[in-house]
């Protein structure tokens, strides 16, 4: 038998709640180089500002119908191989925190080579998304078409634990900002294997030769930048910049991926082979000042027409 429940006086205690939070502003205090999750405090109204941050979010596209048809302990064995692939990958690239998400996670990066660990990491989901989905294909040849869809965001977050004090098993973190949920709307963008970026993320990769131009396998021996093209975020805001980002198709080689991600995560940058293509990159540098320009020039026309002064 349940406990009887007082809804009124649940009501007025969170009204209540409710009321006091916002008379009143919360403190905000800057990071300091240095954050764990684990020891920010529950019942002080104190949240942590992390100027830049980059999330990696994946998602397995119809992961609902995955179970149809098969033992409950094959559908389990998929998720253990697809979900718990993923968090060994991000933690394989030294992810500073990792949730996971039904049937997929999201992992956050921030501080030192954040762009390269993430970047590294989602490139790897991506890939393994194609050996794992060849495993299932094989198996269950008349299965649900799947793959992760894999997105990725930056920007500044607030970050607080809110839950049940005395009770870790009911707090989690907040993480207040555009990131995540950039991450997430880019992954639901995305078609299985495909990456997609935001605009400020492909600022960053757009710098890397070893993120930015393929190795020439598969286009005959040329390095190319066909490997991303451009993707509008449709779900973001048409007046955010972030909505111009790039999709990327191709996985890591098997002849050349081990030692560009090893060179992305030593910290590398320039090739020796790609000078012409890098030239390329410059002209695609120009175009994405002319649409950061325009995307400017929108939110400004609303304003304006909002009545509003910037």
């Amino acid at each position: 038998m349940l406990d009887e429940v007082d809804l009124d006086g649940l009501l007025k205690s969170l009204d209540q709640t409710a009321k006091t939070e916002l008379d009143s502003t919360p403190d905000v205090e800057d990071w300091d180089g240095s954050l764990d999750v684990a020891t920010l405090p529950i019942t002080a109204r104190k949240w942590i500002k992390v100027p830049d941050l980059v999330a990696v979010l994946a998602d397995l596209k119809n992961s609902t119908q995955l179970g149809t048809g098969k033992w409950a302990a094959s559908t389990a064995s998929i998720y253990q191989a697809s979900t718990g692939g993923i968090v060994e990958v991000f933690n394989e690239f030294s992810a500073d925190f990792i949730q996971i998400q039904g049937d997929g996670a999201f992992a956050l990066f921030w501080g030192d080579m954040r762009y390269e660990r993430a970047m590294c990491s989602g490139i790897t989901i991506k890939t393994f998304s194609e050996d794992l989905v060849r495993c299932l294909e094989k198996k269950w040849p008349t299965m649900a078409e799947t793959g992760f869809k894999v997105g990725v965001a930056s920007g500044r977050v607030l970050v607080k634990r809110i839950g049940t004090p005395r009770n870790p098993a009911e707090q989690e973190p907040i993480w207040a900002g555009k990131p995540v949920n950039y991450a997430a709307k880019s992954a639901q963008s995305a078609d299985r294997h495909e990456l997609i970026v935001t605009g400020s993320v492909w600022d960053k990769v757009e710098s890397n030769d070893y993120l930015a131009i393929s190795c020439g396998c598969g286009t005959g021996g040329n390095p190319s930048t066909g490997i991303w093209s451009d993707m509008t975020i449709e779900r973001l805001p048409e007046d955010d910049p972030e909505r111009e980002g790039r999709r990327l198709t191709a996985a890591w080689c098997k002849i050349h991926g081990a030692d560009y991600c090893a060179a992305v995560m030593a910290g590398l940058k320039k090739r020796s082979d790609v000078d012409q293509v890098r030239k390329e990159l410059v002209l695609s540098q120009m175009s994405n000042a002319i649409r950061f320009k325009a995307a400017q020039e929108r939110l400004d026309r609303r304003a304006r027409l909002a009545g509003l002064s910037r």
